[in-house]
């Protein structure tokens, strides 16, 4: 069994996570509970631990701090955040610090077993090379001057996975690309972007759809399904409001 600590503010929350799912059939014990990031960090200096479920926002030390200061430890503890929606510049710094996810409250069932399931794993991998991997590099912790990069490289990723399948792009395929959650890829993508990721999918698909429409051997309902539109007037329509023109009108144009 994999020990894991449980921290938040909220004893109701915090004991209710400990006590109400079934880690012990995911592989996790219940190692111990902590209301505030000093309690964590001293939790983690004096036992070992695997992982830690911990909230943003705790009174003495915050998430964050805890997460900042793992780091700075090169310490192998998984950290996932549980925190509200309405924190997410908060949650942003977690990329940072190299926290393995983000669950929103009130959390739900689903996510809990997808999130340890997926923690359970990259535990099970590390087991036999553990000792051959290279500590994370004081200069990954070193705060916001890691960001530009990492903020790239995860837009990047998220990009190239649009372009590569705008047919069948979701958000939920994106998030799972990356390993975040879904809203908080949504929102981070806006705020790096300055776009909706759903306007950044129609944006690309229209683009294929301007070279499929130059193209005569294509028909009109066969383009709207290359491009997984679920009927053909959903793709003039799209066509219409990105162009200002129906495809028809464009190829004639052309």
């Amino acid at each position: 069994m994999y020990k894991l600590l449980i921290a938040d503010d909220e004893y109701e929350i915090r004991n209710g996570l400990s006590n109400y799912f079934p880690w012990n059939d995911i592989g996790f014990e219940v190692a111990g509970q902590a209301a505030n990031g000093k309690e964590v960090l001293q939790y983690a200096a004096d036992f070992q631990l695997d992982a830690i479920l911990c909230d943003i926002r705790m009174p003495v030390m915050s998430g964050i701090d805890v997460a900042r200061e793992l780091c700075n430890q090169n310490s192998p503890i998984k950290l996932i955040f549980l925190s509200g929606y309405k924190e997410f510049d908060y949650a942003h710094q977690a990329l940072i610090y190299g926290v393995k996810n983000y669950i929103v409250k009130p959390t739900k069932y689903g996510e809990l077993l997808k999130v340890f399931t997926k923690i359970k794993e990259e535990l099970d991998q590390a087991k036999p090379t553990v000792s051959n991997t290279p500590p994370r590099l004081p200069e990954q912790c070193s705060g916001f001057e890691a960001e530009p990069l990492i903020s790239d490289k995860i837009i990047a990723k998220i990009k190239k996975y649009v372009i590569e399948h705008y047919k069948d792009a979701t958000l939920e395929g994106a998030s799972q690309l990356v390993h975040l959650n879904p809203y908080y890829i949504s929102k981070y993508f806006k705020d790096k972007t300055g776009q909706n990721f759903s306007d950044f999918v129609v944006g690309v698909k229209m683009n294929k759809a301007m070279e499929l429409v130059k193209d005569m051997n294509y028909k009109g309902y066969e383009i709207s399904e290359m491009l997984g539109y679920s009927n053909a007037k959903n793709f003039t329509r799209a066509f219409r409001k990105y162009f200002g023109k129906s495809p028809r009108e464009y190829r004639n144009r052309e």
